[in-house]
C-alpha cells in the first residue's frame, strides 16, 4: 500500500474505531464484537507501524498504552480547581439556599426557587481535560489546585475519554470530571490478588488515583478506568447556564452522568439526595454525595468565590457508618503465601446492621500512621470497603500507662524471623515449607474447587490430616490409603472411600488448573491459564528463560522472577516429581492443545441453569480456551445467554429485554465444533 493510501485508510480507520468506542462506552450500545473491533485496530497499528509519520497523538491506536513517563510534569491550571464547601445535614444546605438568595437579592422561598443542578459526587481522582480544535491535548490531576500533573499519555488509555470530538464544539475549552474505578473492576483485581497472595486494594477511590500516576500507560490501559465528566470552562460556550452546556458536551461524545438533574428549589434537591442516600449502594461505582450547583451562570458570576471555594455549589456528604469502640488486642495472621496481616480485635459494637468484633490493621505502616494501641477507644467505619476499618484513634480517652505498638519480628506460628520485600507493605515468613498455616493454607487451595476440586477434603479434615501426621505437603495427599483413614474421628468406612474417589478423580484435572493448584505466589486462576496454552507443559515451563516468560500475556517482571524462584527451590521440585508419578496432568492433552481456538473471540456469555452434557465450570472452561469471555450478569455488552434447565427467570427477562440472544448447550457446541 502507497502513502496516499494508507493515509486514506487510515483516517477511515480511526473514525470508524472512535465511533465504536462512543457506541461501547458511552451508550453501552455495541455494533460490533471485541473480536472485528479487535481486528480493526491491529490493522490501524500495522499502518502506523509501517507509515510512521502518519500516526497521529489523537489515534485510536494511543488507548493501548505502552509509553513510558518517567517523571510527571507539573502543570499550572488556567482555572483554578477549587475545592466545596461540605455539607453534611438539611440545615446547612437550607442554609446554603439562604446564601444564594441573599446573594441574588432575592427572599428565600418557593417563589423565588433557585434552578439547581444536582449531580453524584463521584469517589475518584479529579482530572481537567483541554481540547483544541476537537483534540485531547492535555489531561492535567487537581494537585493543590493551582497546579497538577500532566497525566495525558494515561488519560488516552480511558475509553470513555474521547481522543476526538464531534458536532459543533467550541475551538478551545477544558472539561473537568472524575476518574474513577468501576467496582466489578475493583471486585475482580483484588479477586486475583487474593488468590496469588497479594495484599487486596483498600478501595476503587485509592486504586483509581494510584493507577492514574503509574509509570506504563499500558499497564492504566489494563485497570479499565471510567470517567464521568461535569463541568465545561471556556470562553466561547454554547450556553449560559451549566446544565444546558454539560447536555452539548454529552453530544460532543463526552460521558456525562444520566443520574444529574436540573431541580427548581431546595425542596427539590433535598428529595434528590434522600432517593440517593439509598439507591447510591446499587451503582457500580462508589459515590460519597450530592454536588449541587446554580444552573445559571450569570447568577454564579454574580456570587462569586471565597478564598477556597465557590459560594453558587456545595458537596453534600453522605453520613459514613462510623462507630467508637475498645480495641482489645492485636493478633497477627498468617495466610497461605506468608504474608502477615494484623488484625484488631474489637469489644463487640453494631455498625451497618452486623456486629463488629474485628477490623483489619492491614500492616506495620497503618498501625504506625495511625499510632493505634491496645485499649485506645478507635473509630471503626464501613464506607466503600467491605471488610471495616479503623480510621482513627480518641487521644481524649487515651490510657496514661498505654504502650506504643511493638510490630511483631517473628511469624506468631512458627517463630521464624520475618522479612518485608522493598516495595512491598507486608511483613513474611519465608518458611514455606514448615509453617504450619501456610503448610495448610496451601494443601486448602490445592484442593479448592477451581484448583483439583477434591470437594470431600476441606479445611477441617486437612487439619485433621495435618495434626496426626498424615500429610505435610500437596504431593502426601495423592500417598493417602482408606486403611489410614477410616480410624479417624468423624471418618467413617464411606466418608474414608469418598476421600480416596475424590483424591483418584482429581488426576483428571487439566494442566491449566494443576498450574494453578500448586500456588506459584502471583500466579492466579487467569494467569496459569494463559501460561499452561504458552507453554503446552510444565518442563517448558521449567526451563524457560526470563525473556520467554515475559512474552506471555498476562506475565510481567514480578510473575517470571516467582515462577523462577519457585522451581529453584529443591523441595518444590520433589513436589513436582511426586505429583507427576502419581498421575496429575502436567501438560495439555492432544485434544486440548488441538481444540484451542479463537472461535469465540470477541464474544462474551453469561451462563444460567442446569446443563446435561457439561458442568458449568466445564462450559466456562471451553469458552475461554476458544477465546470468549465469561461473565456473572447480563448487560448490553452479552453476546449469548447459555440457558440450561431451570435458569433464572429474572436473567431470561433481562436478556430479553436487551435482546441478548438466547442458545442451548446444543448450540453451544455447534459454535465450537
Amino acid at each position: 500500500m502507497d502513502k496516499a493510501s494508507a493515509e486514506k485508510r487510515i483516517k477511515q480507520l480511526s473514525t470508524e474505531l472512535e465511533q465504536h468506542n462512543h457506541n461501547y462506552y458511552l451508550l453501552d450500545n455495541p455494533t460490533i464484537s471485541d473480536f472485528e473491533f479487535d481486528k480493526l485496530l491491529e490493522e490501524l497499528i500495522a499502518l502506523e507501524k509501517q507509515f510512521p509519520e502518519l500516526l497521529s497523538p489523537d489515534s485510536p491506536s494511543q488507548r493501548v498504552g505502552g509509553t513510558i513517563t518517567k517523571e510527571f510534569a507539573s502543570v499550572k491550571h488556567k482555572y483554578p480547581m477549587l475545592s466545596l464547601a461540605n455539607s453534611y445535614s438539611t440545615e446547612d444546605l437550607l442554609e446554603f439556599d439562604r446564601r444564594v438568595c441573599e446573594g441574588l437579592g432575592m427572599k428565600q422561598g418557593e417563589e423565588n426557587a433557585i434552578d439547581y443542578v444536582c449531580e453524584l459526587k463521584f469517589d475518584g481522582l479529579s482530572i481537567s481535560l483541554t481540547y483544541e480544535n476537537g483534540v485531547l491535548v492535555q489531561a492535567v490531576t487537581r494537585g493543590d489546585g493551582e497546579k497538577g500533573d500532566d497525566v495525558t499519555t494515561n488519560a488516552k488509555t480511558i475509553k470513555s475519554i474521547p481522543l476526538k470530538l464531534k458536532g459543533n464544539y467550541p475551538p478551545l475549552f477544558e472539561i473537568r470530571g472524575e476518574i474513577f474505578m468501576p467496582r466489578p473492576v475493583f471486585d475482580e483485581i483484588n479477586k486475583e490478588r487474593e488468590e496469588i497472595g497479594e495484599a487486596p486494594l483498600a478501595n476503587p477511590r485509592n486504586a483509581a488515583s494510584g493507577t492514574m500516576k503509574a509509570q506504563d500507560s499500558a499497564f492504566v490501559a489494563k485497570r479499565k478506568l471510567d470517567c464521568f465528566l461535569y463541568n465545561v470552562l471556556g470562553d466561547n460556550l454554547p450556553h449560559q447556564s451549566h446544565y444546558e452546556n454539560m447536555l452539548a458536551a454529552q453530544a460532543w461524545g463526552f460521558k456525562i452522568s444520566k443520574d444529574a438533574k436540573l431541580l427548581k428549589g431546595i425542596s427539590k434537591v433535598l428529595e434528590f439526595i434522600s432517593r440517593w442516600d439509598t439507591e447510591r449502594y446499587n451503582l457500580p461505582y462508589d459515590t460519597d454525595g450530592v454536588v449541587i450547583k446554580v444552573n445559571d451562570y450569570k447568577q454564579q458570576k454574580n456570587l462569586g468565590f471565597t478564598a477556597k471555594s465557590p459560594r453558587w455549589a456545595i458537596a453534600y456528604k453522605f453520613k459514613a457508618e462510623q462507630v467508637s469502640t475498645e480495641l482489645q488486642s492485636i493478633s497477627y495472621q498468617v495466610g497461605r503465601t506468608g504474608a502477615i496481616t494484623p488484625v484488631a480485635n474489637l469489644k463487640p459494637v453494631p455498625l451497618g446492621g452486623t456486629t463488629v468484633k474485628r477490623a483489619s490493621l492491614h500492616n506495620a505502616d497503618i498501625i504506625e500512621k495511625l499510632d493505634v494501641r491496645v485499649g485506645d477507644q478507635v473509630f471503626v467505619e464501613k464506607g466503600g470497603e467491605i471488610i471495616p476499618k479503623i480510621i482513627g484513634v480518641d487521644f481524649t480517652k487515651r490510657r496514661n500507662n498505654s504502650q506504643k505498638t511493638i510490630y511483631i519480628s517473628h511469624c506468631p506460628e512458627c517463630g521464624t524471623a520475618l522479612e518485608r520485600n522493598e516495595g512491598e507493605a507486608n511483613h513474611f515468613c519465608p518458611n514455606d515449607a514448615g509453617c504450619p498455616p501456610q503448610v495448610k493454607g496451601r494443601m486448602e487451595h490445592f484442593v479448592g474447587r477451581r484448583a483439583m476440586n477434591i470437594d470431600s477434603l476441606g479445611a477441617e479434615t486437612i487439619e485433621q490430616l495435618y495434626n496426626v501426621g498424615l500429610v505435610k505437603n500437596i504431593a502426601d495427599i495423592y500417598d493417602l490409603k482408606k486403611e489410614q483413614l477410616v480410624n479417624l474421628e468423624r471418618m467413617a468406612d464411606k466418608s474414608a472411600q469418598n476421600l480416596i474417589d475424590g483424591i483418584e478423580t482429581s488426576k483428571q484435572v487439566p494442566f491449566e488448573r494443576v498450574l494453578y493448584a500448586i500456588g506459584i505466589r502471583h500466579v492466579g486462576e487467569t494467569t496459569a491459564k494463559k501460561i499452561a496454552r504458552k507453554v503446552k507443559s510444565l518442563d517448558v515451563l521449567i526451563h524457560s528463560t526470563k525473556e520467554e516468560l515475559l512474552s506471555i500475556d498476562e506475565v510481567g517482571e514480578i510473575i517470571a522472577e516467582s515462577i523462577a524462584e519457585y522451581f529453584s527451590k529443591q523441595e518444590n521440585r520433589e513436589i513436582i516429581a511426586r505429583l507427576k508419578s502419581a498421575g496429575l496432568k502436567f501438560e495439555l492433552s492432544e485434544e486440548q492443545q488441538q481444540a484451542g481456538s479463537e472461535k469465540l473471540k470477541g464474544l462474551t456469555f453469561v451462563i444460567s441453569g442446569v446443563f446435561n452434557k457439561h458442568s458449568r465450570d466445564q462450559l466456562k472452561e471451553m469458552i475461554e480456551f476458544n477465546g470468549g469471555k465469561n461473565s456473572g450478569s447480563i448487560s448490553g455488552k452479552t453476546s449469548y445467554l447459555l440457558a440450561g434447565d431451570n435458569m433464572g427467570p429474572e436473567k431470561l427477562k433481562k436478556a430479553q429485554s436487551l435482546g441478548v440472544k438466547i442458545i442451548s448447550e446444543d448450540d453451544f457446541e455447534a459454535m465450537i465444533a
